[in-house]
């Protein structure tokens, strides 16, 4: 969703700029210097800003009082209910980008689906969200253990067959003097069955065998016009002495399905029904039967086909065959195959569109479907609005009009921003400045609403505009880009650079760095440039800049020619430079740059893996991690890497097996870390912390290079200060700073508060501070050290350099408590609330209500609270107080 929405005006209109050769000329070796106008101007012309667009998920103006009641309803909703209240959490954590929490609410509705239709839906959900993660599901079998979530259901085990046979009520007439068998003949084939076991089959057919009909007199009755053949009124007397149809053709099953339908033969359809479900494997299969199912009104072969076509998501919408079953199926087909989860439905396949594709006729097609199926306001401003920005991208204003003005009706104050959008693009100044300065005074002020109103006020305005959008959301990355283009169409690139390094130092963002980039390149520093386009790659391999036309591995190749040749060692000695520096993203630049050598690509791929995880880039860590075992070189090393998959996906007891695994094999640094962690986090017996020691010794027995031995030094001094050894902990951390481990720092400066000396502890973190890149951890650390009034300027400080830490906000406002200042420390943990859905925030916010006895807010906060954690034990146990107290 990334290029969701462009605006014209910030289109190229001169294709020449879009060749990298027109600005980054290679002549023989070299790069001519940019200083001259016109290549200072040409590097200039690239850096555009797009709009930000018009996201379509649903944004509620106070998103905790919306989970809090969605938490209340769980409480005491029907089972019916429980799918759609989680999918709408899910909606929820979507539109404050908590994809941990999205999943954690499709895993709770899938665990809690009440039908086998909810179980498909939310199942194929999990695994298509989990693109690229098969490979665990692979592992833990390995392992003897299945994960659930990443395997089909049986569906004809969880749809009983309900009918009520009551064929032992029936009269028999005449029946002493009715023949035993009944021939039925069907072209120049005779077929003999049992009269009483046809008969019950259906009412249908005890009426034709036994009741007032004329045939049930007949020792002979004609079927030829009635669409079975032979072979098939063979099966079904077959079944009817038997039960079975194991032996049938699939060919023949569909004849009999047909047959059985019109004859009202419940018992041999479900049999029908059944067999057919279990003979689907493949998208061709589900499509060949699909038909059969929904005109035959085949619950169970409707939904095992259903299950297949989702699960192959999002492959099969490249298939128009599927596209046109599910814009096509009718209200009472679609309750065939999937029952009454029909919005679910195409709330999932609308999302999978939108990301293939999201001006695309099929997306368009199923946001229709969303809207028709919507049930309340909550799912219809949803619906409204996604369709809304998807007619908006396709051009279609008219619609996109109604559709927004809808959502707003139905309560999407969001959606007034794609309003905007659409005055000003029909020539409109004043009014979408007007729409959302009413927006903004007459409700809680989101920082959204002031970056929208940005694009319609002059520059001074607009500055400040965008100043205010940061400071009640600094999630938001537009301002810092548009002001750091605007410092360079001024000529003043340093201070470009200090703008887009503002949120560079806690939001590692695509874009951010692509303009970083071009930045660079206007000062002519080439091999910062090199460095950012590099880890571009490493984030996302086939990134395209300039919108996307133009890939990023060219430019990377481009910008190479003009920087120095690495050698391997070169490259080592500035891996353990920026690894020093603590900074991360120069270390995976230089990785990045290791990979395209001759090195051991399995080694540097668990690096390039362990530097994603701190920059809190989790998909593209693990896709490292499933690298390093593709890479690995020996089946030892192979078994640490898939042992680290499983340990950071959740699995730590599986992880250790690995550990133990390769161990067995060969002792090795990697195998005994990984033993260490996987132990220490899979054991709840405090007295394993003695064994995790002696197994870091004997990891750092074992050959590896210094980065990693400071690594452990540093993790088992932490496990001694666990267990009160300070001094074996201090060596610790001094041998990691003799290797250049620089966070070490934070460890040592533990051990001199422990041991009552708070001076050198704040000393020691002041040297962290001074050697590290990225310091707003230390700061924070350090302001454990010091007295009040440093601690708030430590503290002041974090959050500047990262808005996104939270302790600072409830450090504060505890201060705030402490004076009896009740309402300028709920504020204080508002303004960070605002956009960041944390359970500590939440939690003492919550406290802080109750203790100013407002049950309300307090009850509010706790709900809101455990749907971010619903088994938080504190906070379990502050939401069962509060509500004791409720009004």
């Amino acid at each position: 969703m990334r290029t969701f929405f462009t605006a014209d005006s910030c289109k190229e209109s001169n294709p020449s700029a879009l060749n990298p050769q027109s600005w980054l000329q290679i002549e023989r070796g070299k790069l001519p210097k940019l200083s001259s106008q016109s290549s200072s101007a040409s590097i200039e012309s690239l850096i555009k800003v797009a709009q930000p667009p018009i996201l379509p998920f649903f944004k509620p103006i106070d998103y905790v009082e919306v989970l809090a009641q969605i938490h209340e309803e769980l409480e005491s909703c029907v089972p019916q209910e429980r799918s759609n209240l989680l999918l709408l959490q899910y909606q929820v954590f979507r539109g404050l980008g908590e994809v941990k929490l999205m999943q954690r609410s499709l895993r709770a509705a899938w665990q809690r689906a009440d039908t086998v239709h909810e179980k498909i839906i939310f199942g194929a959900w999990l695994k298509y969200e989990k693109q690229g993660e098969e490979l665990i599901a692979e592992l833990l079998r390995s392992c003897g253990k299945c994960a659930q979530e990443f395997e089909p259901i049986d569906v004809a085990s969880n749809l009983s067959f309900g009918v009520n046979l009551s064929s032992q009520e029936r009269i028999l007439i005449n029946g002493s003097h009715i023949s035993q068998d009944v021939i039925f003949t069907i072209g120049n084939e005779k077929i003999i069955c049992d009269r009483q076991k046809i008969s019950e089959l259906s009412e249908p057919f005890h009426a034709m065998l036994k009741g007032y009909f004329s045939e049930s007199h007949s020792e002979s009755i004609d079927l030829s016009e009635n669409n079975i053949s032979p072979s098939g009124m063979r099966a079904i007397s077959y079944f009817s002495l038997t039960g079975s149809l194991i032996e049938v053709p699939p060919n023949l099953l569909l004849e009999i399905l047909v047959f059985a339908n019109k004859y009202c033969c419940e018992r041999l359809k479900d049999a029908c029904d059944r067999r057919l479900a279990s003979l689907v494997s493949s998208k061709e299969d589900a499509l060949e039967l699909m038909e059969y199912a929904l005109d035959e009104n085949s619950f169970v072969l409707a939904a095992t086909c259903l299950q297949v076509l989702l699960r192959d998501l999002p492959n099969c919408l490249n298939d128009n065959r599927v596209v046109e079953i599910f814009i096509h199926t009718n209200r009472q087909q679609l309750e065939v195959m999937v029952g009454p989860n029909s919005f679910s439905l195409f709330c999932f396949l609308s999302e999978v569109s939108m990301n293939l594709n999201s001006s695309s006729d099929t997306t368009a097609h199923f946001l229709e479907r969303l809207v028709d199926f919507a049930e309340n306001d909550k799912q219809r401003l949803l619906a409204f609005h996604q369709l809304g920005c998807v007619r908006l991208l396709r051009k279609e204003y008219d619609e996109a009009r109604c559709l927004f003005k809808d959502a707003v009706n139905a309560g999407h104050v969001y959606s007034v921003a794609g309003l905007a959008r659409l005055d000003y693009i029909k020539g409109e100044k004043l009014l979408p400045y007007e729409k959302l300065s009413s927006v903004i005074s007459s409700a809680t002020p989101l920082g959204w609403m002031y970056q929208e109103r940005s694009l319609y006020c002059d520059d001074e305005t607009r500055w400040k505009d965008l100043e205010k959008a940061i400071d009640l959301d600094p999630t938001l990355i537009y301002p810092y880009m548009y002001r750091a283009a605007s410092f360079i169409k001024t000529h003043d690139a340093q201070d470009a650079l200090a703008e887009i390094n503002r949120i560079l130092g806690f939001k590692l963002s695509l874009e951010c760095l692509e303009l970083r980039f071009l930045i660079y390149l206007t000062l002519e520093d080439y091999k910062a440039a090199l460095y950012d386009v590099q880890t571009i790659l490493t984030l996302c391999p086939d990134y395209r800049v300039f919108e996307g036309r133009v890939a990023a591995s060219q430019l990377c190749t481009l910008v190479r020619e003009h920087v120095e040749h690495w050698t391997t060692a070169d490259c080592w000695a500035r891996l353990y430079d920026c690894w020093s520096a603590v900074d991360d993203i120069g270390s995976l630049s230089v990785i990045y740059q290791m990979l395209e050598s001759d090195a051991a690509k399995g080694v540097l791929y668990f690096r390039q893996s362990l530097l994603l995880l701190r920059l809190s880039c989790p998909e593209a860590a693990m896709r490292s991690l499933q690298l390093a075992r593709q890479h690995a070189s020996t089946e030892h090393e192979r078994l640490v890497y898939e042992g680290w998959i499983l340990y950071d996906t959740g699995y730590y007891d599986e992880g250790l097996r690995k550990a133990e695994e390769s161990i067995s094999m060969k002792r090795s640094f990697e195998a005994f870390f990984l033993k260490a962690y996987a132990l220490a986090d899979s054991s709840l017996d405090s007295s394993c912390s003695s064994t995790v020691i002696m197994l870091l010794e004997d990891a750092l027995k074992c050959p590896s290079d210094n980065l990693r031995k400071g690594q452990a030094l540093n993790n088992l001094g932490s496990v001694l200060v666990d267990c009160g050894k300070l001094d074996s902990a201090a060596n610790c951390y001094i041998n990691a700073l003799n290797i250049q481990h620089t966070r070490a720092h934070q460890g040592l400066a533990r051990v001199h508060c422990l041991k009552n000396d708070k001076v050198t502890a704040y000393k020691e973190m002041t040297e962290l501070i001074q050697k590290a890149k990225n310091n707003a951890s230390a700061y924070e650390k350090r302001s454990e050290y010091c007295d009040r009034e440093l601690a708030k300027a430590d503290l002041e400080m974090v959050t500047r350099l990262d808005p996104l830490r939270v302790y600072p906000y409830r450090y504060r406002a505890a201060v705030l408590m402490d004076n009896h200042k009740e309402e300028e420390a709920i504020a204080e943990l508002s303004k960070a609330i605002a956009f960041k859905a944390d359970l500590h925030l939440l939690h003492l916010r919550a406290a802080f209500h109750e203790h100013k006895g407002d049950v309300l807010g307090a009850l509010r906060d706790c709900r809101a609270a455990l749907s971010v954690d619903p088994n938080h034990q504190e906070m379990l146990e502050l939401h069962s107080r509060v509500n004791s107290h409720e009004p």
